[in-house]
């Protein structure tokens, strides 16, 4: 059998086999004596033992071996052989750390680079004194018996790495006896022309509950029947088809119920996103052309093609997205982690985890959420101690949420902790001359402005948790990069909340079109509340700044002329009159005047390096349909 077009679901599968270790882990170490804690256990022992089961198969032979020792403990631990302390948790959360790793480097031909054997020498140390280090199990003497048994196993319709599994059920059931024969044989097995029915035979002696054991430890299993007789049981007939096995290509999963599934490269998807967007493009500039034209025909045909970019788009966008849990399931154990080194008890809590983004969005965000778990961990929640002398339980509360919010999702970090302090960040700031000598107060904007800063941090000692000064500032760096902000509100005493804005997806961003004298920009819709004519009635003057009436709400104005450097508008006529686009971002709003709207665009957006010290208000360009480049509004920076 070719393993090398395996590598791919296998990893897939495999890490998320470990999400799940890791999991159960956590379940497990809050309540090692509840009644969960056998389930979290069998879990645990399920997902290893399919791991190994995996990797004996694909030949990847150092992680079957940790697999299988972290199997073993986890079996004792099932008989209830063994007490699961502190100090044993701390093992196993070891050994899911370097399988994890393993599988990686299995998958990367590198499985040599990562020596485990003081981790093995730990968990070996794990067994009774009786057991020895061989996990063979002995094979019968029955070659001699002359009548013969069959076994017929039916796994779930949905099973990956079907054929994978057969071999491995088949090397199993010979480790205890002498297989007669198979059917289909192995060969067609290896061809990949298995429709989820394994027949073995073998003599009739032979232990069934060991193999029946054996074959479903192998996972995935649905029906194990034993049939007596020289013939295996007869296959399904027509009447009772059985689904085919999955192309192992694109890793197909079929199941009763549910619709069909398909896994896919996501640079794959990546390429597709780019062609649609392409596609957006050309569409625009033909629709142009048509209309120049003057030609019915034509624009009919146009009109109908643009209909069916339109969903071929939202088609492409949609099988983007997947689940936030995808990625925030890894995090408790990050937070567990944080919290052990800093001698911390916290509650941590996910919530929203059904809430979608792009996925090639949601790989980029996910180190920035770490970023800042780990800040609230190490400079929000305080120590048992402190918190117990504050009126406070002692563990402190940790919430990372997720919420759709138009065409945006919001992503929470929320702590109870001490809050930041106000003026050891004004006075650190004032010493690093960032502010004026005289300031005596820091806004919420302020105050995100320095932490912000690369370098900033007031931290009086670095820990191997944070105090570089990388946190805040990475992750603002990176929420910007994706078209995203980013806000902090605090409050002394009672705690902290870093919200994350993202957009679904970065690709197609449907915008409004302002000119400013002969050039022109785009909004995101996505921020734009309403437009409004900048008539002299409605412009007032605070505090030396010029602000708008809309809606018997004050707004601040923001003259995009005076920040791309143009001069002051000159109206052709009185009625010539210059526009207000009401930008919001959650709480904060405010009016941005240009001088004239031309209309909404489906815009493509390509990343940009931004001219040295240039201004910070772009995020990003684009082409128009009739080939000009246009530059995005940055709306984040504005407000």
């Amino acid at each position: 059998m070719n393993t090398l077009e395996y590598a791919e679901l296998f990893l897939s599968e495999s890490r998320e086999h470990v999400t799940a270790v890791n999991q159960a882990l956590l379940e497990l170490e809050r309540d090692a004596d509840g009644p969960g804690a056998a389930a979290c256990v069998d879990a645990i022992f399920r997902a290893v033992h399919t791991i190994k089961g995996m990797a004996a198969t694909m030949g990847y032979a150092v992680v079957t071996e940790l697999s299988h020792e972290l199997e073993t403990v986890l079996d004792r631990a099932r008989r209830r052989e063994l007490t699961i302390d502190s100090t044993i948790i701390d093992i196993l959360l070891r050994a899911a750390d370097s399988l994890e790793r393993l599988v990686e480097l299995a998958v990367a031909g590198r499985e040599s680079d990562l020596d485990i054997a003081s981790l093995v020498a730990d968990l070996r140390s794990l067994r009774p004194m009786l057991e020895t280090a061989e996990w063979s199990i002995p094979r019968l003497a029955t070659a001699a018996s002359s009548s013969t048994l069959s076994v017929r196993i039916g796994l779930v319709p949905d099973a990956p790495l079907r054929s994978v599994r057969a071999m491995l059920i088949i090397q199993a059931v010979r480790k205890i006896v002498d297989v007669a024969s198979t059917l289909p044989p192995e060969a067609d097995l290896q061809g990949d022309r298995f429709d989820g029915i394994l027949t073995i035979q073998f003599p009739a002696d032979a232990p069934r509950e060991e193999i029946e054991r054996v074959v479903r430890a192998a996972g995935d299993v649905e029906t194990v029947e034993f049939v007596e007789g020289s013939a295996p049981p007869p296959r399904p007939s027509a009447a009772m088809p059985m689904p085919l096995a999955p192309t192992p290509s694109i890793g197909v999963r079929v199941a009763p119920g549910r619709g069909r599934h398909v896994r896919i490269d996501v640079r794959r998807l990546d390429k597709l996103m780019n062609l649609v967007g392409e596609l957006v493009v050309a569409r625009g500039r033909l629709a142009q052309l048509a209309g120049e034209l003057g030609d019915h025909a034509l624009e009919d045909t146009v009109r109908a093609s643009s209909r069916l970019i339109t969903e071929l788009r939202d088609e492409i966008t949609a099988s983007r997205m997947v689940p936030v849990s995808n990625v925030f399931d890894r995090f408790p154990r990050v937070v567990r982690d944080a919290a052990r080194a800093l001698g911390k008890s916290v509650e941590f809590t996910v919530e929203g985890r059904d809430i979608e983004l792009d996925r090639s969005m949601l790989d980029d965000i996910a180190d920035s959420i770490v970023h800042l778990l780990r800040n609230s961990v190490d400079h929000g929640i305080e120590t048992p101690e402190r918190r117990v002398a504050a009126g406070k339980a002692a563990a402190g509360t940790l919430v990372l949420s997720a919420i759709r919010d138009r065409s945006a999702v919001v992503i929470r970090v929320t702590d109870d902790g001490r809050g930041i302090d106000r003026d050891r960040v004004l006075a650190r700031a004032k010493r690093d001359g960032l502010v004026e000598a005289t300031k005596t107060d820091l806004t919420e904007e302020d105050l995100l402005r320095l932490l912000a800063r690369p370098g900033f941090s007031t931290a009086e000692q670095v820990t191997e948790v944070s105090g570089r000064g990388v946190g805040v500032d990475a992750v603002y760096t990176r929420v910007r990069a994706l078209g995203g902000a980013m806000n902090i509100r605090s409050v002394p005493g009672q705690g902290t909340t870093m919200t994350i804005r993202l957009p679904l997806t970065l690709a197609v961003v449907r915008s409004l079109l302002a000119r400013v004298a002969d050039e022109m920009y785009a909004i995101p819709l996505a921020h734009v509340s309403e437009t409004i004519e900048l008539t002299p009635d409605i412009v007032r003057t605070v505090k030396g700044k010029e602000v708008v009436l809309a809606r018997d709400e004050v707004l601040p104005l923001i003259r995009l002329r005076k920040l791309v450097g143009l001069p002051h508008y000159a109206p052709a006529s009185a009625i010539d009159l210059e526009q207000v686009i009401v930008i919001d971002l959650g709480d904060r709003r405010a009016g941005l005047v240009i001088d004239e709207l031309t209309g909404q665009e489906e815009i493509v957006v390509k990343q940009f390096d931004a001219v040295r010290d240039g201004p910070p208000f772009f995020g990003g360009a684009t082409l128009l349909g009739d080939g000009r480049p246009c530059l995005i509004v940055d709306v984040s920076s504005l407000l």
